[in-house]
Protein backbone atom coordinates (compact mmCIF):
# COMPACT_ATOMS: atom_id res chain seq x y z
CA UNK A 1 0.00 0.00 0.00
CA UNK A 2 0.73 3.57 -0.75
CA UNK A 3 0.65 5.31 2.44
CA UNK A 4 1.09 9.01 1.14
CA UNK A 5 -1.24 8.76 -1.61
CA UNK A 6 -3.99 7.14 0.65
CA UNK A 7 -2.92 9.92 3.37
CA UNK A 8 -3.37 12.62 1.34
CA UNK A 9 -6.36 11.25 -0.63
CA UNK A 10 -8.13 10.90 3.58
CA UNK A 11 -7.16 14.29 4.20
CA UNK A 12 -8.91 15.93 0.78
CA UNK A 13 -12.13 13.92 2.51
CA UNK A 14 -12.47 14.36 6.02
CA UNK A 15 -12.60 17.44 7.92
CA UNK A 16 -9.24 16.57 9.45
CA UNK A 17 -5.72 19.10 9.80
CA UNK A 18 -2.57 17.15 10.70
CA UNK A 19 -0.48 18.34 12.82
CA UNK A 20 3.61 17.33 13.40
CA UNK A 21 6.44 18.28 15.83
CA UNK A 22 9.82 19.54 14.11
CA UNK A 23 11.14 15.98 15.69
CA UNK A 24 8.97 13.95 13.49
CA UNK A 25 10.46 11.34 10.80
CA UNK A 26 10.95 13.62 7.80
CA UNK A 27 7.83 11.34 5.93
CA UNK A 28 5.25 11.92 8.21
CA UNK A 29 6.73 15.58 8.98
CA UNK A 30 6.21 16.76 4.90
CA UNK A 31 2.61 15.73 5.15
CA UNK A 32 1.27 17.46 7.85
CA UNK A 33 -0.39 21.28 7.71
CA UNK A 34 1.04 22.82 10.49
CA UNK A 35 4.36 21.89 11.46
CA UNK A 36 6.45 23.63 14.26
CA UNK A 37 7.86 23.36 18.23
CA UNK A 38 5.56 22.94 21.01
CA UNK A 39 4.82 26.89 21.20
CA UNK A 40 4.18 27.36 17.45
CA UNK A 41 1.86 24.02 17.81
CA UNK A 42 -0.37 25.11 20.90
CA UNK A 43 -1.16 28.31 18.92
CA UNK A 44 -1.92 27.14 15.75
CA UNK A 45 -4.16 24.39 16.57
CA UNK A 46 -6.06 27.30 18.73
CA UNK A 47 -6.77 28.78 15.49
CA UNK A 48 -7.73 26.15 12.93
CA UNK A 49 -11.88 25.34 12.52
CA UNK A 50 -11.19 21.67 11.66
CA UNK A 51 -13.32 19.23 13.78
CA UNK A 52 -10.66 16.77 13.92
CA UNK A 53 -6.71 17.37 14.55
CA UNK A 54 -4.86 14.62 14.15
CA UNK A 55 -1.67 15.24 16.36
CA UNK A 56 1.74 13.51 15.55
CA UNK A 57 4.37 14.26 18.16
CA UNK A 58 4.44 13.10 22.04
CA UNK A 59 1.42 12.76 24.61
CA UNK A 60 1.85 15.85 26.56
CA UNK A 61 1.59 18.19 23.42
CA UNK A 62 -1.61 15.97 22.20
CA UNK A 63 -2.85 16.95 25.87
CA UNK A 64 -2.43 20.25 25.17
CA UNK A 65 -3.87 20.79 22.10
CA UNK A 66 -7.28 19.27 23.91
CA UNK A 67 -6.77 21.55 26.99
CA UNK A 68 -6.77 24.53 24.71
CA UNK A 69 -9.65 23.29 22.23
CA UNK A 70 -11.93 21.08 24.49
CA UNK A 71 -14.86 20.96 21.88
CA UNK A 72 -12.04 19.29 19.13
CA UNK A 73 -11.20 15.74 19.18
CA UNK A 74 -7.83 14.86 19.43
CA UNK A 75 -6.26 12.02 18.05
CA UNK A 76 -3.07 10.64 18.10
CA UNK A 77 -1.31 8.00 15.57
CA UNK A 78 1.07 7.08 18.99
CA UNK A 79 0.38 8.38 22.13
CA UNK A 80 4.13 8.53 22.66
CA UNK A 81 5.06 9.68 26.01
CA UNK A 82 8.00 12.24 26.48
CA UNK A 83 10.82 10.92 28.43
CA UNK A 84 11.28 13.90 30.60
CA UNK A 85 7.40 14.45 30.88
CA UNK A 86 7.63 10.97 32.52
CA UNK A 87 10.09 12.15 35.33
CA UNK A 88 7.00 14.03 36.74
CA UNK A 89 3.66 13.65 37.96
CA UNK A 90 1.32 15.13 40.46
CA UNK A 91 3.51 12.51 43.39
CA UNK A 92 6.28 13.74 42.52
CA UNK A 93 5.66 17.10 42.16
CA UNK A 94 4.31 17.28 45.67
CA UNK A 95 7.70 15.44 47.20
CA UNK A 96 9.42 17.95 46.21
CA UNK A 97 6.99 20.74 47.15
CA UNK A 98 7.71 18.95 50.73
CA UNK A 99 11.49 18.99 50.13
CA UNK A 100 11.40 22.92 49.59
CA UNK A 101 9.28 23.23 52.42
CA UNK A 102 11.41 21.46 54.65
CA UNK A 103 13.94 24.24 53.35
CA UNK A 104 12.37 26.62 55.70
CA UNK A 105 10.56 27.52 52.10
CA UNK A 106 6.65 28.40 52.41
CA UNK A 107 4.35 27.16 49.35
CA UNK A 108 3.19 30.97 49.72
CA UNK A 109 6.78 32.05 48.78
CA UNK A 110 6.69 30.14 45.72
CA UNK A 111 5.80 30.57 41.96
CA UNK A 112 5.91 27.48 40.19
CA UNK A 113 6.75 27.33 36.41
CA UNK A 114 6.49 24.09 34.75
CA UNK A 115 7.96 23.91 30.98
CA UNK A 116 5.48 22.47 28.59
CA UNK A 117 7.07 19.26 28.16
CA UNK A 118 4.63 18.17 31.35
CA UNK A 119 1.54 16.21 31.75
CA UNK A 120 -1.70 17.19 31.89
CA UNK A 121 -2.31 17.12 35.65
CA UNK A 122 1.34 18.57 36.64
CA UNK A 123 -0.05 21.77 34.15
CA UNK A 124 -3.04 21.62 36.45
CA UNK A 125 -1.28 21.66 40.12
CA UNK A 126 0.55 24.48 38.85
CA UNK A 127 -2.38 26.17 37.87
CA UNK A 128 -3.53 25.96 41.55
CA UNK A 129 -0.93 27.70 42.65
CA UNK A 130 -0.70 30.34 40.68
CA UNK A 131 1.86 29.09 38.03
CA UNK A 132 2.43 29.06 34.53
CA UNK A 133 3.58 26.95 31.49
CA UNK A 134 6.37 28.15 29.75
CA UNK A 135 8.12 26.47 26.50
CA UNK A 136 12.11 27.06 25.68
CA UNK A 137 11.17 29.93 23.29
CA UNK A 138 9.39 32.06 25.48
CA UNK A 139 10.94 30.66 29.27
CA UNK A 140 13.41 33.55 29.19
CA UNK A 141 10.40 36.01 29.49
CA UNK A 142 8.22 33.78 31.19
CA UNK A 143 10.77 33.56 34.10
CA UNK A 144 11.46 37.60 33.85
CA UNK A 145 7.94 38.11 34.13
CA UNK A 146 7.66 35.38 37.18
CA UNK A 147 10.34 36.91 39.29
CA UNK A 148 8.44 40.45 39.29
CA UNK A 149 6.39 38.42 42.21
CA UNK A 150 9.05 38.46 44.96
CA UNK A 151 8.69 34.85 44.88
CA UNK A 152 11.43 31.68 44.53
CA UNK A 153 10.60 30.05 41.13
CA UNK A 154 10.21 26.31 41.10
CA UNK A 155 11.08 25.03 38.06
CA UNK A 156 10.00 21.66 36.79
CA UNK A 157 10.94 19.44 34.95
CA UNK A 158 13.91 20.02 33.14
CA UNK A 159 16.67 21.34 35.58
CA UNK A 160 19.08 22.58 32.58
CA UNK A 161 16.71 24.59 31.15
CA UNK A 162 15.89 26.17 34.92
CA UNK A 163 20.00 26.22 35.50
CA UNK A 164 20.36 27.95 31.72
CA UNK A 165 17.50 30.54 32.26
CA UNK A 166 18.80 31.49 35.69
CA UNK A 167 22.45 31.89 34.26
CA UNK A 168 21.29 33.84 31.25
CA UNK A 169 19.48 36.22 33.74
CA UNK A 170 22.23 36.58 36.71
CA UNK A 171 20.38 34.48 38.76
CA UNK A 172 21.29 32.08 41.02
CA UNK A 173 19.93 28.20 40.74
CA UNK A 174 20.16 24.93 42.74
CA UNK A 175 18.46 21.43 42.31
CA UNK A 176 16.00 19.43 44.90
CA UNK A 177 17.82 17.32 46.17
CA UNK A 178 21.27 17.29 44.79
CA UNK A 179 22.97 18.90 48.37
CA UNK A 180 22.60 22.69 47.50
CA UNK A 181 21.00 25.58 49.20
CA UNK A 182 17.25 26.38 48.25
CA UNK A 183 17.27 29.02 50.02
CA UNK A 184 20.23 30.67 48.35
CA UNK A 185 18.90 30.08 45.00
CA UNK A 186 16.16 32.46 43.15
CA UNK A 187 15.19 29.12 40.83
CA UNK A 188 14.80 26.13 42.12
CA UNK A 189 14.59 22.82 40.23
CA UNK A 190 13.39 20.11 39.26
CA UNK A 191 15.92 17.05 38.85
CA UNK A 192 14.28 16.16 35.33
CA UNK A 193 16.22 15.99 31.97
CA UNK A 194 15.78 15.37 27.90
CA UNK A 195 17.70 12.11 27.08
CA UNK A 196 18.47 13.18 24.09
CA UNK A 197 19.98 16.62 25.05
CA UNK A 198 21.93 14.85 27.75
CA UNK A 199 23.70 13.36 24.44
CA UNK A 200 26.17 16.54 23.97
CA UNK A 201 29.14 16.69 25.56
CA UNK A 202 31.66 19.47 25.81
CA UNK A 203 34.50 17.22 23.94
CA UNK A 204 32.47 17.04 21.19
CA UNK A 205 32.28 20.42 21.00
CA UNK A 206 36.15 20.85 21.42
CA UNK A 207 36.26 17.88 18.45
CA UNK A 208 34.32 19.73 16.26
CA UNK A 209 36.18 23.57 16.98
CA UNK A 210 39.87 21.51 16.28
CA UNK A 211 38.29 19.96 12.97
CA UNK A 212 36.94 22.66 11.71
CA UNK A 213 38.49 25.82 12.84
CA UNK A 214 36.20 28.93 12.51
CA UNK A 215 32.76 26.18 12.88
CA UNK A 216 29.90 27.77 14.98
CA UNK A 217 28.18 25.47 17.80
CA UNK A 218 24.20 26.07 18.10
CA UNK A 219 22.67 24.22 20.80
CA UNK A 220 19.25 23.61 22.85
CA UNK A 221 19.05 24.92 26.10
CA UNK A 222 18.19 21.42 27.16
CA UNK A 223 21.48 20.78 27.16
CA UNK A 224 24.05 20.54 30.16
CA UNK A 225 24.90 23.99 31.28
CA UNK A 226 28.11 23.04 30.64
CA UNK A 227 27.83 22.77 26.94
CA UNK A 228 25.48 25.79 26.78
CA UNK A 229 28.35 28.19 28.04
CA UNK A 230 30.94 26.98 25.36
CA UNK A 231 28.41 27.48 22.65
CA UNK A 232 27.98 30.46 19.98
CA UNK A 233 24.14 30.54 20.01
CA UNK A 234 21.51 28.75 22.68
CA UNK A 235 18.01 28.65 21.12
CA UNK A 236 14.91 26.72 21.38
CA UNK A 237 13.98 24.80 18.41
CA UNK A 238 12.52 27.72 16.45
CA UNK A 239 15.07 29.76 17.20
CA UNK A 240 17.78 27.16 15.85
CA UNK A 241 15.89 26.78 13.02
CA UNK A 242 16.02 30.73 12.33
CA UNK A 243 19.04 31.40 13.30
CA UNK A 244 21.30 28.27 10.99
CA UNK A 245 18.90 29.79 8.04
CA UNK A 246 20.19 33.00 8.22
CA UNK A 247 24.04 32.08 8.28
CA UNK A 248 25.80 32.14 4.59
CA UNK A 249 25.67 28.92 3.22
CA UNK A 250 29.24 28.35 3.40
CA UNK A 251 29.94 28.58 7.36
CA UNK A 252 29.92 25.83 9.33
CA UNK A 253 27.94 24.67 12.21
CA UNK A 254 27.57 21.80 14.15
CA UNK A 255 24.38 21.36 15.99
CA UNK A 256 22.96 19.88 19.42
CA UNK A 257 19.51 19.26 19.11
CA UNK A 258 17.62 16.06 17.79
CA UNK A 259 18.24 14.73 14.57
CA UNK A 260 15.75 14.62 12.58
CA UNK A 261 14.73 18.57 12.72
CA UNK A 262 18.72 19.24 12.11
CA UNK A 263 19.05 16.39 9.07
CA UNK A 264 16.65 18.47 7.36
CA UNK A 265 17.89 22.20 7.39
CA UNK A 266 21.02 22.43 4.76
CA UNK A 267 21.92 20.08 2.79
CA UNK A 268 25.92 21.56 3.46
CA UNK A 269 28.04 22.72 6.49
CA UNK A 270 25.91 21.54 9.07
CA UNK A 271 26.68 18.96 11.45
CA UNK A 272 25.18 16.83 15.22
CA UNK A 273 27.52 17.51 18.17
CA UNK A 274 27.23 14.13 18.77
CA UNK A 275 29.08 10.90 17.87
CA UNK A 276 26.07 8.63 18.08
CA UNK A 277 22.73 9.77 16.18
CA UNK A 278 20.51 11.84 19.07
CA UNK A 279 16.89 10.87 17.55
CA UNK A 280 14.08 11.14 20.07
CA UNK A 281 12.97 7.53 20.23
CA UNK A 282 9.27 8.60 21.38
CA UNK A 283 9.06 11.29 18.99
CA UNK A 284 9.92 8.54 16.02
CA UNK A 285 7.39 5.83 17.11
CA UNK A 286 5.06 7.54 14.58
CA UNK A 287 4.54 6.11 11.71
CA UNK A 288 2.87 7.00 7.68
CA UNK A 289 0.73 3.28 8.43
CA UNK A 290 -0.03 4.89 12.12
CA UNK A 291 -1.33 8.48 10.72
CA UNK A 292 -3.02 5.95 7.59
CA UNK A 293 -4.66 3.81 9.91
CA UNK A 294 -5.67 7.24 12.08
CA UNK A 295 -7.23 9.07 9.45
CA UNK A 296 -9.22 5.68 7.90
CA UNK A 297 -10.68 5.24 11.52
CA UNK A 298 -12.21 8.59 11.19
CA UNK A 299 -13.92 7.57 7.87
CA UNK A 300 -15.40 4.51 9.26
CA UNK A 301 -16.27 5.96 12.18
CA UNK A 302 -14.55 3.59 14.31
CA UNK A 303 -12.33 5.92 16.22
CA UNK A 304 -10.09 4.05 19.00
CA UNK A 305 -9.79 5.04 22.34
CA UNK A 306 -5.64 4.43 22.43
CA UNK A 307 -5.82 6.95 19.51
CA UNK A 308 -7.61 9.98 21.03
CA UNK A 309 -7.03 12.16 23.95
CA UNK A 310 -9.29 13.06 26.80
CA UNK A 311 -8.72 15.39 29.77
CA UNK A 312 -10.92 15.29 32.81
CA UNK A 313 -12.78 18.72 33.21
CA UNK A 314 -11.09 19.59 36.32
CA UNK A 315 -7.79 19.37 35.01
CA UNK A 316 -8.68 20.98 32.05
CA UNK A 317 -9.76 23.96 34.22
CA UNK A 318 -6.63 24.59 35.89
CA UNK A 319 -4.16 23.37 33.25
CA UNK A 320 -5.53 25.89 30.71
CA UNK A 321 -5.32 28.82 32.95
CA UNK A 322 -1.58 27.84 33.53
CA UNK A 323 -1.40 27.80 29.58
CA UNK A 324 -3.58 31.04 29.78
CA UNK A 325 -1.05 33.01 31.74
CA UNK A 326 2.00 31.90 29.49
CA UNK A 327 0.07 32.77 26.89
CA UNK A 328 -1.12 36.53 28.36
CA UNK A 329 2.70 36.90 29.24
Amino acid sequence: MNYKEEILKLKSELDVVLVAHHYQRDEVYDLADIKGDSLELAKKVIECDNKFVVFCGVGFMGESAKILNPTKRILMPRIACCAMARMIDEGYFEENLKKINEAGIKNEDILPITYINSSARVKARVGMMGGVVCTSSNAFKIIKKALESGKKIFFVPDRCLGQNFAKSLNLKSAVVGDGSDLNEADIICYNGFCSVHQQFNIDDIDFYREKYPGILVAVHPECDPKVCDKADFVGSTSELIKYIKELPLDQKVVVGTEFNMVNRLREKNTYILSSTKPECPTMNETTLEHVYMTLKSIKDDKISALNEINVDEDTVKWAKIALQRMFEI
